[in-house]
């Protein structure tokens, strides 16, 4: 990762979500430690709370938001928070997201579809829209949003992961390119597989299995959340400062291997 006194996110004020766990507690860390001050949210209070403690333990600044990220009221209360706090919004990452249910295409019902677009899709277009909408009042920011390899490539058995995870993707470069004029950056990483508390786990109950997907990817590993949150606080940073749009793999070559 970039020395943090290079990134020139000190004092720059922002927000993560899902921050409890995995890539958004990380990215939170990872903020702070670059000197950002940064308002966190999520929908379980122990592990955001956690976090936050983590972040007050290291000596950065955070405040806690709980609530549900696919409602637009919460979208809409965490940027006028973040203002409200520290008077602008020069970061944000939306990495809220949830799963889907392993099964073929004609056996995912319409609930499925509902309840992970409400999540993915609705979610991160609300606090897009509201993020954008300060970041357009300042003339600056930069929005990073957690997509997926399965954004950019099929997955069998995940039919409406897939299509929110490409959704969230089109609405990035779409909104790169609306306001790229008006100082404002947006871009996504795309993960491939990463140790979250469910692959650690299912490492732990299944070890073969999880040995031979690592070996599939073309570094032999799985991917850490601190390797996800280095390249979102990367893209919102002064060091990527000419980048907009860009859908970033950060999979250790598997998307590579997966166009061969």
């Amino acid at each position: 990762m970039p020395e943090t006194n290079s990134l020139g996110l000190a004092e720059k004020n922002g927000l993560v979500t899902a921050a409890g766990d995995g890539i958004g507690r990380a990215s939170a860390l990872a903020f702070a430690a670059a000197g950002a001050r940064v308002l966190i949210s999520d929908i379980a209070p122990e592990g955001l709370e956690e976090t936050a403690r983590l972040i007050r333990e290291a000596g950065g600044i955070v405040e806690t938001m709980v609530g549900d990220a696919s409602a637009e009221s919460m979208a809409e209360a965490s940027v006028a928070r973040v203002v409200e706090l520290w008077g602008s919004l020069d970061f944000a990452h939306n990495n809220a997201g949830i799963g889907a249910p392993n099964a073929p295409f004609t056996e995912q019902d319409r609930a499925a579809w509902e309840r992970i677009f409400s999540v993915n899709v609705f979610g991160t277009m609300a606090f897009m829209k509201h993020e954008l909408r300060q970041m357009e009042k300042q003339a600056s920011g930069a929005i990073v949003n957690t997509a997926s390899m399965a954004g950019k490539d099929g997955s069998p058995g995940l039919s409406p992961y897939v299509a929110s995870k490409w959704a969230v993707n089109g609405m990035t470069q779409t909104a790169a390119l609306e306001y790229a004029a008006r100082g404002i950056r947006v871009n996504s990483i795309c993960p491939g597989a990463t140790l979250t508390t469910a692959l650690r786990t299912w490492r732990a109950s299944s070890p073969e299995a999880y040995d031979a997907v690592a070996a599939s990817i073309p570094m032999r590993r799985m991917g850490e959340p601190e390797e996800q949150a280095a390249a979102a606080v990367w893209l919102c940073s002064a060091q990527a400062s000419y980048i907009t749009g860009t859908l970033l793999n950060v999979e250790g070559g598997d998307g590579i291997l997966g166009k061969q």
